[in-house]
């Protein structure tokens, strides 16, 4: 029996060795992952989803640490000078984050940060209350060339994500609306919800949990959403013609060694592959859009370009 017992402990002990040399670095405390974000926010949801399962296939915590305000901007600014040493991650934004590097609203740079992976797409959506009187992006429209400056929209943050929507539908049918800026996109529902506007722009999980509390009047896609199928692309109706929306991805700070990024990059790539994630993720609206720290470098500069050609009009 004892010579089973040592046996068994060398083979378990040979094989922890394996485990542990397979990675050039392993974390050795738990690891912080900053959200730029309130708790219950989109962007929270979809982080504590797989936190749960990141934790499991590395063995350490993933600790979610929402530092709020300023459209995102004090949390990546707190992300940006974080020791590189692989216990500090943070989620972020895009647009919203390249759209406050252009703005000059953090300080921070896109150099500041490197990537690890990418974790979700969301298609944006306009939407109304239940209880409005558009029921279609025609009746918004019309309504708002009859009555000029009447029309309001609560949006995300001054030049977030949302409020960037806003701007590129309204250009692109010729109207003027007046921002009314929340400070996330529960409250910039909540403000749609209580009729205190009439329009937002947010993206398909943010409504995930209120359908019944909402009509979506428009994607912008190249085509229609599968849980929206009568709902119709603004490129249809002849608005804007691309695809819009955000994506979040996960990134460590300036200087972080390539073996933590690679260790990281495998360990979420195997998180989202797991196949309860997947269910979980389905459950809670999740667009989970896997890309490696390669390809998230290209997002990231895709985006930063799409705000400094694009989107820095909008307000000029």
């Amino acid at each position: 029996m004892k010579k089973i017992k040592k046996i068994f402990l060398a083979a378990f002990t040979a094989l922890m060795i394996f485990a542990s040399s397979s990675y050039a670095w392993a974390p050795s405390k738990d690891i912080m992952l900053i959200v730029a974000y309130r708790g219950g926010s989109g962007t929270d949801t979809t982080a504590r989803v797989l936190a749960k399962f990141e934790s499991e296939t590395i063995g350490r915590p993933l600790v979610i640490n929402n530092i709020e305000g300023a459209s995102g901007s004090v949390g990546w600014t707190a992300l940006s000078k974080a020791a590189p040493d692989g216990h500090t991650l943070g989620f972020i934004n895009l647009p919203t984050l390249c759209s406050n590097i252009v703005e000059k609203l953090g300080e921070y740079k896109i150099e500041d940060f490197i990537p690890i992976c990418n974790h979700v797409n969301e298609t944006a959506i306009i939407v109304v209350s239940n209880h409005s009187p558009f029921n279609s992006l025609e009746d918004l429209i019309k309504y708002a060339k009859e009555n000029p400056g009447k029309l309001k929209a609560s949006t995300n943050g001054v030049k977030a994500s949302n409020h960037i929507g806003a701007e590129l539908f309204a250009h692109s049918a010729g109207i003027k609306y007046t921002a009314v800026p929340q400070d996330s996109t529960a409250k910039q529902l909540l403000a749609l919800r209580n009729e205190e506007v009439d329009f937002s722009v947010v993206k398909e999980p943010d409504i995930a949990l209120m359908l019944k509390r909402v009509k979506v009047l428009g994607v912008f896609g190249e085509k229609r959403l599968e849980n929206f199928p009568d709902v119709p692309t603004l490129s249809e109706l002849g608005l804007y013609n691309k695809w819009y929306g955000s994506a979040r991805a996960i990134v460590a700070p300036k200087g972080t060694p390539k073996e933590i990024i690679e260790f990281y990059e495998d360990a979420f790539k195997k998180a989202m592959e797991n196949p309860e994630y997947i269910a979980a993720a389905e459950k809670a609206g999740i667009t989970t859009n896997y890309m490696n720290a390669e390809d998230t470098a290209k997002l990231i500069n895709q985006q930063y370009k799409f705000c400094t050609d694009e989107v820095s009009k909008l307000w000029e």
